[in-house]
């Protein structure tokens, strides 16, 4: 399957990939680069590397946004050996060195019922957990060029990382934002989301490319829009809960659609419970 990368500012490359429509992110450096998120396999890492070395035979590093495997399973393949500093939050990171077969099921599942040509693959890919951790914010020197890895807060999962190339105006959100699909909660907090994007929009201009986990570049209006929808889901949460409303009913009521609403209202009903 033929994918490539595209230019979104100066150095900054995005590869869309097709299966999922998942965003890799390229930053180079003088003698350096650094590549945000690795793809669901070894065979689709494989892929990247060719699309990489079209572009560039710098060395890299690796930064995953989290740790759902259509952004990390192909960590072993791109990381080599020895392995190259991986970089992700300390949650991300905890989360697959203690509990990789936990992240291989869940992954599995969600393969089968969204791509289940991917699923035979993620029984045999290598789980390779990040070497480097950020607590809060580290600075990262990418060949003479700044890249800041930031946590923000809780939202799509517990340790979302946000990368901000300050020289570019780019800024990469992982699944923090959605571009062409319902952001997805089986795993989020969705009563903290709200404050982390709006964390995360101080970083932008009107000028910023900003990189979604999922779809199409976007900019600082798409960010200010899914805000205020994620702001209203919690509200419709935190209201359908305190009148004690079914999870089916409150979703009816609530942004993106009544699938992935229902998965937010219950998730957030959890976090009320102190469940999660």
């Amino acid at each position: 399957m033929t994918a490539e990368f595209t230019e979104v500012g100066d150095d900054v490359f995005v590869l869309r990939y097709p299966v999922l429509d998942v965003n890799v992110t390229l930053v180079l450096g003088d003698d350096a680069a650094l590549l945000v998120d690795t793809l669901a396999s070894p065979a689709q890492a494989a892929e990247l590397t060719g699309a990489i070395r079209a572009i560039t035979g710098l060395p890299w590093l690796v930064a995953n946004t989290h740790h759902h495997f259509d952004h990390t399973f192909g960590n072993g393949t791109m990381a080599g050996e020895p392995a190259c500093p991986i970089w992700a939050h300390e949650e991300t990171a905890a989360l697959l060195r203690e509990r990789p077969e936990a992240v291989r099921r869940e992954a599995y599942a969600e393969a089968l019922r969204l791509a289940p040509e991917l699923a035979p693959d993620l029984v045999t890919a290598p789980i390779v957990a990040p070497n480097h951790t950020v607590h809060h914010e580290s600075t990262l020197d990418v060949g003479g060029r700044p890249v800041v890895l930031r946590y923000l807060g809780r939202g799509h999962t517990a340790g979302d990382l946000v990368v901000h190339v300050p020289d570019a105006d780019v800024l990469v959100a992982g699944d923090l934002v959605e571009e062409g699909a319902p952001p997805a909660f089986d795993d989020a907090y969705p009563l903290e989301w709200p404050q982390t994007v709006a964390a995360l929009l101080r970083l932008t201009t009107p000028s910023t490319a900003v990189v979604p986990g999922h779809g199409a570049v976007v900019g600082h209006n798409f960010v200010r829009g899914q805000h205020e929808e994620l702001a209203a889901l919690e509200w419709v949460i935190r209201d359908g809960h305190a009148d004690g409303a079914l999870a089916e009913v409150v979703a009816a009521k609530a942004p993106f659609g009544p699938d992935a609403a229902l998965v937010a209202v219950r998730r957030g009903y959890a976090e009320l419970s102190g469940r999660v």
